[in-house]
């Protein structure tokens, strides 16, 4: 025990001994891990890869699908479009990866678009970052679940019809595996995350040997194209919508700047090689798979995926290497939502702490997470799976646009970070609210380089906004700022509640000038006399209360009372009705009425406890009643002195 002195008060701190018991929670997400632990739960390159680039790298088994899903009206001169789509979309990539790699060495405490347009840009655009972030967040555990089950239906197509059912039980295990913890999650998701990156640039690899050595076909037996009117031109809208599915191979690479403090230190350097790694295996990936996509035709369907077939072209037929890399494609795209389930809890505490979401969200579990978060997140998450049935093509055109959004406003506020940092002499500093600026030589290129990632994203979100809005788009439209306007609100409360609590002007203390104590009592017996000791340590102004509903009984209490009530006075408050608290109430209004000013009113209610909880459904809970009935009212305090019946 350490003893501290200090203005006249003295604290003293020890350390709790109590170490939680072993119970099906230990067995389920593993036992507590204590404060001091938390160093040692972060993450390196390898394990953050798994973590944190899940989504990314998810994305390359349905952003092509999801290009010819659009191209599909033109026939079979989609085909040639999708590549060169390709190529523009990874160009994009190129451009928001060199932009965050700069957000990650400026921002090492993490936030991501939250914290930077908090910083850089001021309080509204912040918020709406928040919500877009939340909200892709969400879709993107909806989506990739829906994605990895697409490709189980895929291989067997008798699973179609549960599909649904499926899908909430993959977020629930997602779901539990993130609550043992990041480090733990990390590791059981490591082999599957470099099982697949193998496996698609094996498909790949072959795929593209084959093509070159003449010997690749095209898709056989092909599922069957949905009805749709084929065009006999190729429009710029039709050509935008095809690009802005496309983009949603974007989606998670803000999520490592997001999650920098579970790297290992240098937490910024891990992190932003981690972030140029993912970038290089999910552009590649996307160029390969969009440039065999041309030559092998496969045919956009909700019942065969495109890598489903691309794979059965690759390696001629359904046999080890087709079913590896379905089943590799399937645990990513189901992995894929633990980026999500490592970023959004952290949004979420981020933005608790700033008293914009319950603050519950800030609190850390047994293992070291934000579990009220991660729990949210699968709630909110297995929701839109069953409204929309699990469907990735239903879900898409609501997924980008808040990705894309929280893109633009993070580097938008990079940009006025970097002006600022030209603004100021060597050696000079201003601090903002997650991090501190400094003068930097290279602050023009900076800038540049950000703002170039602005517009472009800008422009992606803009694209995307218009050619899905009638797709489902303008959902996101609606809810962003209907999430932004969500979070003012409790904002407000917060701010509400802090400044009738403040200390601020508050002067002295003020002096109860009476305390007056009511005792309710049903009857006289050793609880209503336990009841009548603890108001005797309270005041000498005591008054026992009775509700009389049986005039037997208020004649056995009177006459008790008159030998155990030690010469206090006996309140009889007669209830023709049969009612018990209506009458209290009744009583209480009216002293209420008449309590002068820093008057304290204590009712004090013995209350059984008996040995069994089953039997406390035998006994009124009285004081319950009246704590819930007088919650709000001003200087009077409900106290229960429980009676133990052994």
């Amino acid at each position: 025990m350490n003893i501290e002195e200090k203005n006249g008060t003295t604290v003293l701190r020890r350390t709790a001994e109590y170490k939680p018991p072993r119970s099906w929670r230990t067995w389920l997400i593993g036992r507590p891990l204590q404060t001091a632990d938390a160093p040692h739960q972060t993450i390196g390159k390898l394990i953050g890869l798994a973590v944190f680039a899940s989504d990314a790298l998810s994305s390359t088994a349905y952003a092509t699908q999801e290009m010819l899903v659009i191209l599909a009206v033109l026939g079979a001169a989609a085909y040639q479009y999708v590549f060169p789509l390709s190529i523009v979309i990874v160009a994009l990539l190129a451009i928001v990866t060199i932009s965050y790699e700069q957000t990650i060495h400026a921002y090492p405490n993490g936030g991501g678009s939250y914290s930077v347009s908090r910083d850089n840009l001021g309080m509204a655009p912040a918020l709406v970052a928040a919500a877009a972030l939340l909200t892709d967040y969400v879709l993107t555990v909806a989506v990739s679940i829906s994605s990895g089950v697409a490709q189980i239906t895929s291989a067997f197509p008798a699973l179609f019809q549960h599909r649904v059912e499926i899908s909430v039980a993959m977020v629930g295990f997602i779901m539990l595996i993130n609550l043992r913890g990041v480090k733990e999650s990390g590791r059981a998701f490591a082999i599957p995350t470099y099982f697949f990156v193998v496996m698609l640039y094996l498909t790949v690899g072959v795929g593209l040997f084959r093509y070159f050595a003449g010997t690749l076909g095209v898709v056989a037996n092909p599922p069957e194209a949905e009805m749709m009117t084929q065009v006999q031109g190729v429009t710029l809208f039709l050509i935008l919508r095809a690009f802005s599915n496309g983009t949603t191979a974007l989606t998670g690479v803000e999520a490592i700047s997001n999650g920098i403090m579970a790297f290992k230190e240098p937490r910024s350097r891990n992190a932003g090689i981690t972030l140029i790694i993912m970038a290089t295996i999910l552009g590649s990936l996307m160029l390969g798979i969009s440039f065999l996509a041309g030559h092998v035709q496969p045919v956009p369907s909700e019942a065969e995926t495109i890598v489903s077939q691309l794979a059965r072209t690759v390696f001629d037929g359904r046999g080890l290497l087709y079913l590896a890399t379905i089943a590799a494609t399937t645990i990513i795209l189901i992995m894929a939502a633990n980026t999500s389930f490592a970023d959004f809890p952290r949004l979420s505490a981020l933005a608790a702490a700033d008293g914009f979401l319950p603050r519950q969200l800030t609190y850390r579990g047994s293992r070291l997470v934000y579990s009220r978060g991660i729990v949210a997140l699968a709630a909110m998450a297995s929701l839109l799976i069953i409204i929309f049935q699990a469907s990735v093509t239903r879900l898409i055109p609501l997924y980008a646009i808040g990705v894309f959004l929280s893109f633009t406003l993070s580097q938008t506020g990079m940009a006025r970070r970097w002006w600022h940092s030209g603004q100021l002499k060597p050696g000079e500093k201003l601090n903002t609210h997650h991090s501190v600026v400094h003068h930097d030589s290279k602050w023009l290129l900076k800038m540049l380089i950000n703002g170039v990632g602005a517009f472009c994203t800008f422009a992606v979100m803009v694209i995307f906004a218009v050619t899905k809005f009638t797709e489902g788009a303008w959902v996101v439209v609606i809810l962003i700022p209907s999430v932004v306007a969500i979070l003012l609100t409790i904002h407000r409360h917060y701010v509400r509640v802090a400044q009738k609590l403040s200390l601020d002007h508050y002067g002295t203390l003020p002096q109860v000038v009476r305390h007056r104590v009511i005792l309710l009592i049903s009857g006289v017996h050793r609880g209503s006399l336990a009841g009548l000791r603890y108001a005797r340590m309270l005041s000498d102004d005591i008054t026992a209360l009775h509700v009389s509903i049986d005039a037997e009984e208020t004649a056995k209490v009177q006459q008790k009372w008159e030998i155990w009530g030690d010469g206090l006075r006996l309140v009889i408050l007669e209830s023709p009705y049969r009612l018990m608290v209506e009458p209290l109430l009744e009583y209480i209004d009216e002293l209420d009425e008449k309590r002068q000013p820093n008057e304290l009113i204590t009712i004090v209610v013995p209350q059984f406890i008996p040995k069994h909880f089953l039997s406390g459904a035998l006994h009124a809970r009285t004081a319950d009643t009246l704590r819930n009935v007088l919650l709000n009212r001003k200087d009077i305090v409900i106290t229960e002195v429980p009676y133990n019946v052994e």
